[in-house]
């Protein structure tokens, strides 16, 4: 027996080890407790508590099409983590059975949480639970680290290079700088939670590392760019500009990166500079487009 503890206008739900792993048809039971109300429950796994509208299984009539009705339905379950990533979403059936709708309502559901980004859908193996997209604004200057931080995730790096090398037309172009001056390529692989999320392909203009001399592997591997350039090289950066386009991964950035082909990507251009608008980094970055969006503020004039 497994007591409950009291908590107002709460919805505990119990779930047995069969619905835990994606809502079959095993049984489930619901307690509602009230103010200074206590209960026991027994033949459970576990006690969760989650939204209580995914265990509604009414749909109401208004002008809100059904299936859009059940996607919100699994869109709030997904959001308060009543299905987590990597775990499968009720199937077609499972849903028209809860619902009392029809397989092309279900499937237009799973349709759309799909074009959303919140699922994938795979044959033999359901619909699964991604990994939320990492959002970063546009209208301000960030590191990777400070933009997986923000969002509770655990950035690190994995450096493939390091080099000086002659600085062609168009990075000479972007920094500044006369072409074939030396400038710093460093090319790396951006993890959040040890999972691949963008490679980074960085110039750095002479003035980075004139003085503080170059970083090494360890410098590049232990965080983020923009604090070796602050705390070491003695160069902070303020503004800078960023073009971003959509393209196909090749078959070395999406192994690089962990991605079926053919598979979407984020490509963006960014030149950094100081605040007396001298360049010091042009980087090309490339991100998953399923883990990664940009978001952009907008005014009307």
């Amino acid at each position: 027996m497994l007591p409950i503890p009291c908590l107002p206008s709460i919805r505990w739900i119990a779930l047995s080890d069969r619905q835990q792993r994606g809502w079959s048809s095993a049984s489930k039971w619901n307690w509602i407790l009230s103010n200074n109300q206590s209960t026991t429950i027994d033949k459970c796994h576990d006690v969760m508590l989650f939204d209580p509208m995914w265990y509604e299984t009414d749909l109401t009539e208004s002008r809100t099409p059904m299936w859009s009705q059940i996607a919100e339905r699994l869109r709030r379950a997904i959001e308060d983590g009543t299905f987590r990533p990597g775990q499968t979403l009720p199937g077609e059936a499972e849903l028209n059975r809860r619902f009392g709708v029809s397989r092309t309502t279900s499937r237009a559901a799973l349709d759309f949480l799909e074009t959303e980004g919140l699922i994938s859908r795979k044959s033999g193996r359901g619909s699964i639970v991604i990994e939320p997209r990492v959002e970063r604004p546009l209208n301000r200057l960030s590191s990777f680290s400070e933009d997986m931080r923000a969002r509770g995730l655990n950035p690190s790096y994995r450096t493939i290079s390091s080099q000086l090398t002659l600085a062609r037309p168009s990075v000479a172009s972007e920094l500044k700088i006369s072409p074939n001056s030396p400038v710093l390529e460093i090319e790396r692989v951006l993890l959040a939670d040890l999972s691949p999320m963008a490679t980074s392909r960085t110039y750095l203009a002479p003035v980075a590392f004139e003085r503080a001399g170059l970083p090494t592997i360890a410098n590049l591997d232990e965080g983020s760019l923009y604090n070796w350039l602050q705390e070491t090289a003695g160069v902070a950066l303020t503004g800078g500009h960023e073009r971003i386009e959509a393209t196909i991964a090749d078959t070395n950035l999406a192994q690089t990166l962990g991605l079926k082909r053919p598979a979407a990507i984020l490509v963006c251009h960014r030149t950094s500079w100081t605040s007396a608008k001298q360049p010091v980094e042009y980087v090309v970055l490339h991100y998953r487009a399923d883990r990664y969006s940009f978001q952009v503020g907008l005014a009307r004039s």
